[in-house]
């Protein structure tokens, strides 16, 4: 042992292993194609009514697979993917990965700098981009060095003539295609027709190759490209698979778990958790590409026997408030799990009330491929914290010299294991500040753990709010507004305070519209002590967001200073 005590051990459930074995699927590309070869007739993939088989998934992979390489894309190129959740991402991304490529997974909506970024700092000069939003590949793709542009339409999904009546309406009734210009790019289908009629070169991909790069900086600011090997990513896939036994077995003999994948795929929480995570139990994704437009979710749900449903509490508690959505068929529903942000207690206790589902926390990062800990996937209750480490994982609670604490002491957690990165791309100094020598992962999250080996959260390092000397952490303000009855979202920040430093200041989106400032200050005066009390609110109509919905308060902050010195 190296002095770590693992002593949630105790607390796994009935059949959960203590480790996993990698070598079992050496590489996403194993993963890949045994379960072509299991499930072919399966569906693999519904999305807005059409379906795609595994046996799709397999022929339209390797098409696209060998149309990179026809294109000069050599093993551990970047391909850059630029859809929403649509059938494209997976066949791109499967495909670029059987080519022996480094999948990049972009948000679409990046602004036409974010994106030069990200494809610059890649090295990625290949793209696939759906049409909507083309106009911004345009107007980096000379700067950007790009050589080969792919250009997707929602139409493509459909056979003729229902795909012709589908880009009709989204390109002229609903205007959702800007205009743009890129003069040499190929459309989707076209690349894959081509690649049908190519032989394809087998490609040695091995477990310690790159096979994603996922960008990070969301909530922190600076972009970084964490460096996923295959091995990570097979690791967390089989840790999630061993964890979720419990649950699988609820579902009927046979019944290929139906994931809802709501959460966009190119972020790393729904790419491992659902599209991979399915893919590897024969399973199906219910690929949704708007979850905020919720009359969307409804009809892709309605009629449906779904069992995993993967989403942030701002989803979750914005759900709960539609009232379509509660209509729904929750009785399949064997397993809700909460990340990305902290799951407060009373949409947990909304969401189960209205679902009969436990929402089951966990806890991870890009940088862990992501998921390091959960609670067991059986749970009947909220428990307010992140629940044990996976199987193979170990968590520790560190000092600033990232020393080990003792239980019940508060400080940064820090993960280890198969799923943690290699580092951030071209960035040394960025990963030695957050990798130790004893190869934990510093999160930069506060936290604590107790003698069961359960961590609660307490907050994000850079969060933390000083007033007057004492430490404030949001978390701890947000979850106590929330459960105000006429609050639906809040934020809080700290804001500079002549006299104690900092003082909270608290951003609202009312549930009810007549709740006023004066209402909430007093709620709070009734349970928060003093100094964590806000001295100023903000009502909004939203709060900003990152791609999976988890609130920003740099944004927030950042806001904030501007208006301070504008006065």
């Amino acid at each position: 042992m190296d002095g770590t005590e693992r002593t949630w051990f105790a607390s796994y459930p009935p059949g959960i292993p203590r480790t996993i074995d990698p070598a079992s699927v050496p590489t996403l590309v194993r993963l890949f194609e045994d379960s072509f070869a299991r499930n072919g007739p399966r569906v693999a993939l519904t999305c807005l009514g059409a379906n795609l088989l595994y046996s799709e998934l397999d022929r339209d992979s390797a098409a696209f697979a060998a149309w990179l390489q026809s294109r000069g894309v050599a093993p551990g190129d970047r391909v850059a993917i630029m859809t929403p959740n649509v059938l494209h991402f997976p066949i791109a991304f499967a495909g670029a990965l059987r080519a022996g490529a480094v999948a990049v997974n972009v948000n679409p909506l990046y602004t036409a700098k974010e994106l030069e970024h990200q494809l610059r700092d890649a090295g990625a000069q290949t793209i696939v981009v759906l049409e909507n939003f083309a106009h911004t590949v345009a107007a980096v793709a000379q700067s950007a060095g790009l050589r080969n542009i792919v250009v997707c339409s929602l139409g493509e999904m459909y056979g003729f003539p229902k795909g012709l009546v589908v880009d009709f309406v989204v390109r002229h009734v609903k205007g959702m295609v800007k205009p743009y210009s890129l003069p040499g790019s190929v459309r989707f289908r076209a690349a894959l027709a081509a690649g049908r009629g190519m032989q394809r070169r087998p490609v040695d991909v091995k477990p310690g190759d790159l096979a994603v790069l996922q960008y990070t900086g969301g909530t922190t600011g600076v972009s970084k490209g964490a460096m996923l090997l295959h091995s990570n990513l097979v690791a967390n896939v089989l840790q999630i698979d061993a964890w979720s036994e419990p649950c699988f077995r609820r579902i009927p003999n046979g019944e290929p778990p139906c994931f809802v994948t709501a959460l966009p795929l190119y972020h790393i929480f729904a790419l491992t958790a659902c599209l991979l995570s399915a893919t590897f139990a024969g399973g199906r994704c219910i690929l949704i590409p708007n979850p905020r437009d919720f009359a969307s979710v409804v009809k892709a749900l309605r009629g449906e026997r779904f069992h995993v449903f993967p989403a942030v509490n701002t989803l979750f508690n914005a759900l709960c408030d539609y009232e379509p959505f509660r209509h729904l068929d929750f009785s399949h529903l064997v397993r809700s799990v909460g990340g990305g942000m902290a799951v407060q207690e009373v949409v947990a206790r909304r969401w189960k009330e209205m679902t009969g589902s436990a929402i089951c926390e966990g806890y991870g990062l890009s940088e862990s491929s992501p998921v390091a800990t959960c609670n067991p996937a059986d749970i009947t209750d909220y428990t307010g914290t992140i629940g044990i480490p996976l199987s193979s994982t170990d968590v520790a609670i560190l000092d600033d010299a990232g020393r080990q604490l003792p239980v019940g002491q508060e400080g940064e957690i820090g993960i280890r294991g198969p799923q943690v990165m290699a580092g951030y791309w071209k960035r040394p100094d960025e990963t030695a500040k957050v990798m130790t020598a004893e190869g934990w992962l510093r999160t930069g999250d506060i936290g604590v753990m107790d003698e069961r080996g359960y961590t609660r959260i307490v907050d994000r390092k850079k969060d933390m709010i000083l007033v007057s000397g004492f430490k404030v952490f949001p978390n701890e303000v947000e979850a106590v507004v929330s459960s105000h009855p006429g609050v639906a979202e809040v934020a809080a920040i700290g804001v500079p305070d002549p006299h104690s430093g900092e003082v909270v200041k608290l951003f609202v989106v009312r549930r009810d519209p007549a709740l006023r400032a004066e209402d909430l200050l007093e709620y709070c005066r009734e349970n928060l002590s003093g100094y964590k009390r806000p001295r100023s609110i903000e009502f909004r109509t939203e709060l900003p967001k990152s791609n999976v919905g988890k609130i920003l308060r740099r944004e927030l902050r950042e806001t904030s200073r501007s208006a301070a010195s504008a006065t």
